[in-house]
């Protein structure tokens, strides 16, 4: 995403800002949308005018792996019976008062990490990039929501380019979720992300992602190579 320009987004978010306090700003869309990488050039992108701003992941408000074992949630991981969404809330309403502790993931060992937890003070902005950002119960905390948007067929190709990506990284990093598909072969990896994005990542984006762009405050839509190709404001 290097070179992307975000002066039109940062205009539209500039327009929906509060008088006072921090922004809180919500970047969601799809497994593999992107969402991260948005999120941080975002991120700098306001930085750099001065405005002191963190950023934050909704996947250290994941349940750990074993609770979802526990809950027989291990195959729904990213749906919203997945998430402490009571925590979630909670931080969303603490970094606007003062210290707050926002819990941590590793997308290397595929959950969460206490030691990547972050206590953070309120800061100008948040940007908070992720899954489970719109409420299903009591208001949403956050100011503006953004839903990046893209072709099923690209989000497939971009989910499977990174489980491989993951999977050719863990051949020297025993540690990581991915080395116990090392024994595969390319093609059978490839294989089973495609298996896992269909059974899995694409009933997650039909049933309980995508309904949020309708809810969505900005809709980022991204071509085949990650570019922004239209901003479009909602309300």
């Amino acid at each position: 995403m290097a070179g992307m320009d975000l002066s039109q987004v940062a205009e539209r978010l500039a327009a929906r800002r509060p008088a006072s306090g921090t922004y809180v700003v919500g970047v969601t869309g799809a497994v593999a949308a992107g969402k991260s990488v948005f999120a941080q050039s975002l991120a700098e992108h306001l930085a750099a005018d001065g405005e002191r701003v963190e950023l934050v992941c909704t996947d250290g408000f994941l349940l750990p792996n074993a609770r979802l074992a526990e809950l027989e949630l291990t195959n729904q991981k990213g749906f919203p019976p997945s998430y402490d969404h009571a925590a979630l809330r909670a931080a969303l309403e603490g970094v606007r008062q003062g210290p707050t502790i926002f819990p941590g993931y590793s997308h290397v060992t595929y959950d969460v990490d206490p030691a990547l937890a972050r206590t953070l003070d309120p800061p100008d902005v948040l940007v908070i990039e992720g899954l489970n950002l719109v409420p299903t119960h009591g208001p949403s905390l956050i100011d503006t929501l953004v839903y990046l948007d893209a072709e099923e067929a690209h989000l497939e190709a971009w989910y499977v380019d990174r489980f491989l990506g993951l999977w050719e990284a863990a051949e020297h990093d025993p540690a990581s979720f991915y080395a116990r598909f090392r024994g595969m072969s390319r093609p059978e990896v490839e294989g089973l992300a495609r298996m896992v994005w269909q059974k899995v990542n694409l009933k997650n984006l039909r049933d309980h992602i995508a309904p949020a762009r309708a809810q969505a405050d900005l809709v980022v839509r991204k071509g085949p190579d990650h570019a922004i190709v239209a901003v479009e404001a909602r309300g």
